[in-house]
């Protein structure tokens, strides 16, 4: 494996994975609402960040791409599951700076350019085929295109297979040796069709129409076939949330409301000792609605 993660002694997938990824398949496309914190200079507000939302696409848990025969590009094999949701982003999109600048470390805009971040982020899902809604709070991490390569290895490269790498649970032992970063990535760019890949070739999102973009690659309606296109691939950028609480609220019967919130506590239950029988690594907590 082309990594530093350890995959510590995870005891085994999380309580809620099973019937979120059940709720997940339910819905005809699965949206969800994904928050970030913006750096507000402003010195009037009376906080250092504001919220930023905006609708994403699920793209499944990370080491567990979803089958599309469409797909071209080459696999990994299955040596890993996680409970860490991803989605796609474009490099030039404001949630990349955002959760750059809201880590720990404070990262800058050409930190952002490569992997890293860490920075708290929110995923809401409100999947109407089952009446409930998930609230995923955690950490969000960037794969870009430094992740894997020649020469020394970034420190957000580092960050990521780090802190990521912690919630990796190894399923296939012998594969571990040739399972690449790189490919996973690419992967999850291949399983996106001609046209949303051609997205990555649009010009700079935000920015005004009234001023043409200075790169003549650029512009709306393109088609990429290439998966190694290098404009496209040097815009593409995977996001991966760590989560530290999730929250279900089950609406079926309204007049009998039921909400749990599930809480990250580590292998040992963490300083607290709050690890629970049944539920491993989390700690489960039925709260009034």
């Amino acid at each position: 494996m082309s990594t530093a993660a350890q995959t510590p002694g995870i005891i085994g997938s999380a309580p809620w994975r099973s019937q979120f990824l059940s709720h997940i398949s339910k819905m005809d496309s699965p949206e969800f609402v994904f928050t970030s914190l913006s750096p507000d200079d402003s010195k009037d507000s009376p906080t250092p960040y504001v919220p930023r939302a905006r609708y994403c696409i699920y793209r499944g848990m990370w080491g567990e791409l979803p089958k599309n025969k469409h797909n071209d590009a080459p696999m990994n094999d299955r040596v890993y599951e996680s409970d860490m949701p991803t989605l796609t982003t474009d490099v030039r999109m404001h949630k990349i700076p955002e959760i750059f600048a809201s880590s720990q470390g404070h990262g800058d805009v050409s930190q952002s350019q490569g992997s890293g971040g860490g920075g708290p982020v929110e995923a809401v899902f409100w999947v109407k085929e089952a009446m409930t809604q998930w609230r995923i709070r955690g950490n969000a991490y960037i794969v870009g295109p430094d992740i894997e390569g020649s020469g020394d290895e970034s420190s957000g490269s580092r960050i990521v297979k780090s802190k990521v790498g912690e919630r990796m649970r190894v399923v296939n032992e012998d594969g571990k040796d040739n399972w690449s970063w790189r490919r996973e990535l690419t992967a999850h760019f291949g399983n996106l069709n001609p046209g949303m890949r051609g997205s990555f070739k649009n010009p700079a999102p935000g920015t005004p129409v009234s001023i043409p973009p200075s790169d003549p690659s650029l512009g709306l309606g393109q088609k990429v076939t290439d998966l190694e296109d290098e404009v496209a691939r040097r815009n593409f950028r995977l996001i991966i949330i760590k989560p530290n609480q999730v929250e279900q609220v089950d609406l079926t019967e309204p007049d009998k409301a039921r909400r749990w919130l599930f809480t990250y506590v580590g292998p040992d239950g963490g300083q607290t000792g709050q690890r629970v029988p049944g539920v491993g690594e989390w700690k489960k907590e039925e709260l009034w609605p």
